[in-house]
Parts: structure tokens; sequence; C-alpha cells
């Protein structure tokens, strides 16, 4: 996958200097355990290292190189609104569903980002992002802060190409559109792990329940109802 990091990469910093001074936008979406989380993470990093090693002639330049990754689990609905819910029980089993998410937020915090992509740097506001807490299983308001120099958003969410009601809101706000996907038994011995790392399972047996039961049907979602993207990337196991 090391190839295809670094393109992705540079193909990346070419947008941005592209659309500079103003902001790119990146979506990354795909089903459960496709590892869009460390594509993001990766391409952000290689983007900043390179910014680091062979430093930009100006500080215009520079600008066109600060990256950062958003993941938006934030948008999760916290457990005390699951709670109010008259279907709590499903609620709680299939947490991760695009119906746990508060989608209406979620679509005014990218608005905001792409109504910011406009400005240079100088005139963009600080703007915040809830993030989540894993070991208290629930999100956190404005924890994560995205600077007006930064001119590469790489946002991170399984449903962000989802075409479905106020989810297909979205694509219209992201400049490149990056779908990955994965095989899903490799999904699901990902996930099944995740889960039981998170302390959310305490077995690889139940992490798999949990997988055939919640994150395989949110998956064939997402591959079933997708807008149209600009980049496939298809996940597989690095060795």
């Amino acid at each position: 996958m090391d190839e295809t990091y670094s393109k992705l990469a540079a193909d990346i910093h070419a947008a941005a200097r592209a659309k500079a001074p103003g902001r790119l936008i990146v979506g990354i979406a795909g089903p459960p355990g496709c590892g869009k989380s460390t594509i993001a993470a990766t391409v952000v990093s290689l983007i900043n290292n390179n910014n680091r090693k062979e430093p930009p002639p100006d500080a215009a330049a520079a600008a066109q190189c600060r990256a950062q990754t958003i993941p938006l689990d934030g948008f999760h609905y916290t457990r005390q609104y699951l709670d109010s819910l008259p279907n709590r029980k499903e609620a709680y089993i299939r947490r991760g569903a695009p119906w746990t998410f508060d989608v209406d937020a979620m679509v005014a915090f990218i608005k905001r980002l792409a109504d910011s992509a406009r400005l240079p740097p100088s005139d963009r506001p600080t703007i915040l992002a809830p993030s989540f807490d894993h070991a208290e299983k629930d999100p956190r308001n404005d924890d994560i802060g995205i600077s007006p120099e930064t001119s590469i958003i790489v946002l991170d969410g399984n449903y962000l190409l989802l075409d479905e009601d106020k989810w297909r809101d979205i694509h219209v706000y992201l400049d490149l559109k990056i779908f990955v996907d994965v095989e899903p038994c490799l999904a699901r011995e990902r996930v099944a792990r995740r889960h039981v790392a998170a302390g959310i399972e305490p077995t690889l047996e139940k992490g798999q329940m949990r997988f055939d039961t919640n994150d395989a049907i949110n998956g064939d979602l997402i591959r079933n109802k997708i807008v149209k993207y600009d980049l496939m990337i298809e996940s597989v196991t690095v060795r």
C-alpha cells in the first residue's frame, strides 16, 4: 500500500496547489474495516512530512501544504440520546448505522468547512469539530481545532458518499471523493479485533457476531447506495 499512499498524497497536494489560496476538502469513505482511517492519517502525515523535508519557498506556498485529518465519528449520537429512543435496545446494537449519527450537525459542519474553503487563510475562522472518546464511548464536543492556516482537510467517515436522504447533501461540498473498499472477510477480521480492543466485545467470537449483525449490514448499504466518486482504492492486508 506504500505506493498507493504516496501517489494519493501527491495527487492531493497537487489539487491543493491548484485550488490555492482556497482550502481543499477531501472525503474518504467506505465500509467498516476498509482501512480508510489508516489511509487518511498516513496520507496527511506524508504531506506534512514532505513539507518539513522540503520547505516551500514562501509562506503562501507553505499554507498550501498544511494538512489535517478529521474523523467524523464525533457525530455519533450520545448514549444519553440513545437512551431516550423508543428503540433504545436496537439503537445500541446498531450503533454505527447511519441513523445513529447526527447527520444534520455533520452536514452543517462540512458546509461551514466548504464556506471557509473559498477564503484566503487570513479571513478564515478557526473551526471546531467533535471527537469520539472510545473510553467513554461518547463524543466530545468542540474537541478538534482546525486552524485557518490548514488548507487541506481530509474528512474520514463511513457515510460521506452515502446516497440517502440528508447524507447525499454532503458530497457536493467535497473537492475530491475517495471510496475505499475491502473484501468482507478481511473487514470482518479487522473489525472484530477492533471491537475487542475497544472493549465493546469481550471475545473475538463476540466481535465477529457484532460485525455480522451490524457492521456488515452497514457495509452493504455503503456499497449499494453510493454517489459518484473520483477514486476507488482496494484495501489489502499489509504483510
